[in-house]
């Protein structure tokens, strides 16, 4: 990892932070830590960011280590973790990762906004399910997100260091979380192929997350206990009766929660005696 002088860092860092519309209080929270930090560098002698040098000053000033690596830590505490983390996401990534994007708008730049637009517009075409397009378009606008923090304007400038460098900040998370992302990017780079605004086909070249076989046990009732269990609901009541509908749906038929859920009473064909849908 390339180390920076760190008051570059902290200068690189807050525009960034700007550009992305963090609020004055939280930067003004920022700048403080940064300052103790900074303070802590120089009684070391020290002038660049390391891990080292954000993990001696997390436990010289607050002693959060061990409640860390026992879960133990309150929000506050938390906070005072992410200050560093993000100086070390930063300046390995170039980029803010891990951030909370409920009832942000991910996306500022103008030209990505529009290529977001018509992703969803493709994917609709495409017949993807809204779940699936929701989820395409939220993984494929962090990406986006990604590539304006690293000074990409536009589809012509995406090239595989780009999405390789992406892919490497994922380190850390669930494996199925890596593969859903991986698994939106390929979608989202065919998308920007067959607009015309990529060349190459950087999907092929995206690195493939193999499926690993029976990562989970997977769980089985026997007869006797689904007997049981439908058994054991009150049909007596309108609530009770809407579960039993449910979970005969589910042991009968084979039906996911998400299919279930969807079900129309136009899905209900009485006078042929069939249930008629399309799966999510």
């Amino acid at each position: 990892m390339h180390q920076q002088p760190l008051s570059e860092l902290l200068k690189n860092l807050e525009q960034e932070m700007k550009r992305l519309h963090y609020t004055d209080e939280t930067l003004t929270f920022y700048r403080r830590r940064w300052k103790k930090l900074t303070e802590f560098a120089q009684e070391r002698g020290e002038s660049e960011f390391s891990e080292d040098l954000g993990r001696d000053f997390i436990e010289h000033h607050f002693g959060l280590l061990e409640k860390d690596s026992e879960r133990k830590l309150k929000t506050s505490e938390i906070q005072e973790l992410r200050v560093i983390r993000m100086m070390g996401d930063f300046q390995l990534h170039h980029a803010i990762l891990r951030r909370c994007y409920k009832f942000k708008q991910i996306l500022t730049n103008p030209y990505w906004i529009g290529i977001s637009g018509r992703f969803r517009q493709y994917c609709t075409e495409k017949g993807y399910s809204t779940v699936t397009t929701d989820h395409y378009i939220k993984k494929s606008a962090q990406f986006m997100d990604y590539l304006t923090a690293q000074g990409i304007t536009s589809g012509k400038g995406i090239d595989l260091g780009h999405i390789n460098s992406y892919i490497k900040t994922l380190a850390g998370y669930a494996y199925k979380t890596v593969e859903q992302n991986i698994c939106s990017q390929r979608a989202f780079l065919r998308f920007l192929l067959d607009l015309g605004e990529i060349s190459t086909d950087l999907a092929a070249k995206t690195p493939m997350v193999q499926a690993r076989k029976q990562t989970r046990i997977p769980s089985v009732w026997t007869e006797e206990e689904l007997k049981k269990l439908i058994g054991a609901i009150d049909r007596e009541k309108p609530k009770g009766k809407r579960d039993y509908a449910i979970i005969l749906l589910a042991c009968r038929l084979g039906l996911r929660c998400t299919d279930i859920k969807n079900l129309q009473r136009d899905n209900l064909r009485w006078a042929d005696k069939m249930l008629v849908l399309r799966q999510s």
